[in-house]
């Protein structure tokens, strides 16, 4: 029941149905916006590892190859200058991101593959560098021979002889691919740090690695190598955002516009219902009820229709379901009575006084506060103390119970009937029949259909009419439609019978003729 109640109990109106459309809306729109914001993120985070452990690639790879040259030169540092310069020049022209190789000995710059001989203390030449370590890396603002071009200055110490080694001095144009790579993976900047200087796309000079920005979208070491790459970018660049807006308020317009569409439906469809009785366009049928002793009618049913000016007939089902979701039942049950109280005066020389007129009630217009009132008015249209009213209450849902044990009580002090319709298709059967005092038990026609069958519904339909005989409760066979059910359900003792085997529900001209009209059933039964 819930959700059938819950948008016809609190958007029937269109102040409503905008203010849910909207705030639906405004959800999804988060929702969506949302979602798409983190998946860009995700995608953006993703491409960063990848480009990441690209350039690591790339970096290891370089520096491995210049440490594989650098090991050829090694055994360069026994001879004397004049002896290897010309293979030193020769090796440093071959290798484009090398400025020059220096060779040393007893901590001294001895011979350069740029200048030739040279005789200078390496902690005068370049004082950051350790030739104690096996490599070491500093970045310099230039060289002697290129002043104001950073250069990076790598040792690699000699590993057989003390104090001897080889100096590189490196052009920086690792940077042209990595402002390449950074354009194509969305970075901002990029940072080559070695000890505490850094070139950066930020700027043209070596910087203080103080003065780098904080907190580098990744950072990228070598193993066995004292630099590090350090990527900056945008975790959260405004092309994403405004994607993910625009996505979110478009699907916020779509769920709003889809909901105020929805519910304009139901609502407009609810106002169809009143419109329908404001307009005559519901009617009633009737359909006999007869004794099962001599197969004469004893009372009838009470049926709603109605006939839509454009749909066309609409199933009683899908309109009396839809009433109750809209909380419309309580007025369209007042019309169903007024529509009986104007066929009163006729239908009493239809029906012998003391005929039974069913009647259908929905719980939700039991537990309504003007319940005893509109049964009142009800009755005191009809014409009087000619009909016994049966008021059937439908077990397919659930009632009240403390509600329902009183109204009960009050419908029985005033001289009505209660049954329980459609016995056995709900949830809450046994609970009818033991806290509730009822007169009628009208069993669902989806039992009847069983009989001459061997279903899983036959042995129920056999424990329904022993427990009725039990509870002394008079019971109605509903859906009868061939002469062998009624032949079985009347030596079972079933007492009345409802069903198209003994007449479809009539308009009540045609319920005027059905008696002269009708077959002889008591015939028909007997021979079975």
């Amino acid at each position: 029941m819930f959700s059938k109640n819950i948008f016809s109990r609190y958007f029937t109106s269109v102040r409503q149905i905008a203010a849910f459309s909207i705030l639906a809306g405004v959800l999804a729109a988060l929702l969506i916006g949302g979602i798409t914001s983190l998946t860009l993120h995700s995608k953006r985070e993703a491409s960063y590892d990848t480009f990441t452990e690209d350039m690591r690639e790339y970096l290891g790879t370089f520096f491995r190859e210049l440490q594989s040259t650098t090991s050829s030169i090694q055994p360069l540092t026994l001879a004397d200058c004049h002896q290897v310069s010309g293979e030193l020049t020769s090796l440093a022209a071959f290798n484009a991101n090398v400025r020059a190789f220096v060779l040393v000995r007893d901590g001294d710059a001895y011979c350069s593959s740029a200048t030739g001989s040279m005789l200078m203390d390496m902690h005068q030449l370049v004082p950051d560098i350790d030739i104690n370590e096996n490599i070491d890396l500093v970045i310099l603002s230039g060289t002697p021979m290129m002043p104001g071009k950073p250069t990076i200055a790598a040792w690699f110490k000699n590993p057989v002889m003390a104090e001897r080694g080889v100096f590189a001095t490196l052009n920086v144009n690792l940077t042209p691919y990595l402002l390449f790579s950074t354009r194509q993976s969305n970075m901002v900047s990029m940072a080559i740090i070695a000890g505490d200087k850094a070139l950066t796309t930020l700027s043209s000079n070596v910087m203080n690695v103080s003065e780098l920005p904080p907190h580098p979208t990744r950072v990228i070491s070598l193993q066995g190598y004292p630099i590090k790459i350090a990527l900056y970018g945008k975790t959260w660049p405004a092309e994403d955002i405004q994607i993910s807006i625009l996505t979110g308020l478009i699907f916020g317009i779509l769920c709003s516009a889809l909901c105020a569409y929805l519910l304009t439906m139901r609502l407009r469809s609810g106002k169809e219902i009143l419109t329908g009785i404001k307009r005559g366009q519901f009617y009633v049928v009737y359909q006999p009820v007869v004794n099962a002793k001599d197969l004469k009618m004893s009372g009838v049913e009470v049926l709603m229709r109605w006939n839509h000016p454009i749909a066309g007939p609409i199933p009683p089902d899908a309109f009396i379901a839809f009433a109750e979701a809209q909380q419309l039942i309580v007025p369209l049950t007042r019309h169903l009575f007024e529509l009986i109280a104007r066929d009163a005066k006729k239908l009493q020389h239809v029906l012998p006084p003391g005929a039974r007129l069913g009647v259908n009630l929905a719980p939700s217009h039991l537990h309504s506060p003007t319940f005893k009132e509109d049964i009142q008015a009800f009755a005191a249209s009809l014409p009087p103390h000619h009909f016994q009213l049966i008021f059937e209450i439908t077990e397919r849902d659930m009632i009240k119970e403390n509600e329902a044990s009183c109204l009960f009580t009050w419908m029985h002090e005033q001289g009505y009937e209660i049954a329980v319709d459609d016995f056995g298709t709900g949830h809450s059967a046994l609970i009818y029949l033991e806290r509730f005092n009822l007169d009628y038990l009208k069993i669902d026609r989806g039992f009847v259909n069983s009989i001459g069958f061997e279903t899983v519904t036959s042995p129920v339909l056999d424990a329904v009419l022993t427990l009725a005989r039990k509870l002394s409760m008079t019971t109605v066979a509903e859906g009868v439609e061939t002469p062998e059910q009624a032949r079985w359900l009347i030596d079972q003792g079933v007492n009345y019978l409802q069903g198209y085997y003994f007449s479809r529900p009539l308009t009540l001209e045609q319920l005027q003729h059905w008696e002269d009209q009708q077959k002889t059933y008591d015939e028909l039964v007997i021979r079975q």
